[in-house]
């Protein structure tokens, strides 16, 4: 339950994290996006609505630099992933046989699935799609892609991701209307995320039922 009300009122606890804990809130939030992507038993943590919350309060309190906050949380998102892929590396293939309670087999098959559609931009795509981006870069590793390539997509679905959401946020963020309604923009957010993916899932159901 505390973990709901901090995505669906990420901007009131990142004011207040600020409040208590000034400039080490960089950290904070490098410790966040870096966890999310880099480690696959934590894909829960709020992403894209915390971007674009972040990129709101450094506009209305001046208390964050966006240029710094975009560069740090950067290299937060790619070494993440980073580190996710040389998990899955290290562990191998051998992960989709196992059975864990850390890890959902469910999203491991459907990224897995979603790689031999995509390839390699699966990379970039998963950024945008919670869950999947932090098992992307987990799938990457633990089916041996090439690192120079998984090196390329990874900085480039990190400048994207990063750089969309905290912009949107630093311009649109503070604008009255969403300021009012902005636990209806993050449920907008959410919504629009996990989207891809439910219309991927359907169409796959679609396809089964044809077919049988």
């Amino acid at each position: 339950m505390e973990l709901i009300d901090f995505i669906l009122h990420v901007d009131a606890h990142l004011l207040e994290f600020i409040t208590n804990y000034g400039v080490w809130i960089y950290a904070i939030l490098f410790l966040i996006i870096f966890v999310e992507t880099g480690l696959v038993v934590m894909p829960f943590l709020p992403g894209d609505s915390l971007l674009f919350a972040a990129g709101a309060l450094a506009a209305s309190t001046g208390a964050m630099d966006p240029w710094l906050l975009g560069g740090l949380l950067f290299i937060a998102a790619v070494l993440g992933d980073t580190l996710n892929y040389h998990i899955g590396k290290y562990i191998g293939p051998r992960v989709f046989e196992i059975e864990s309670r850390f890890i959902n087999k469910k999203h491991l098959i459907a990224t897995q699935q979603f790689f031999a559609k995509h390839g390699g931009k699966t990379i970039i795509f998963a950024r945008f799609v919670p869950f999947a981006r932090t098992f992307a870069p987990f799938v990457a590793g633990a089916g041996s892609m090439n690192y120079k390539y998984f090196l390329t997509y990874n900085v480039v679905g990190a400048f994207c991701w990063i750089g969309s959401f905290i912009t949107l946020g630093y311009l649109f963020g503070n604008m009255p209307i969403v300021k009012e309604n902005f636990t209806y923009l993050i449920f907008g957010i959410i919504i629009l995320s996990v989207l891809p993916g439910v219309i991927g899932f359907a169409r796959q159901k679609l396809k089964k039922q044809v077919r049988a």
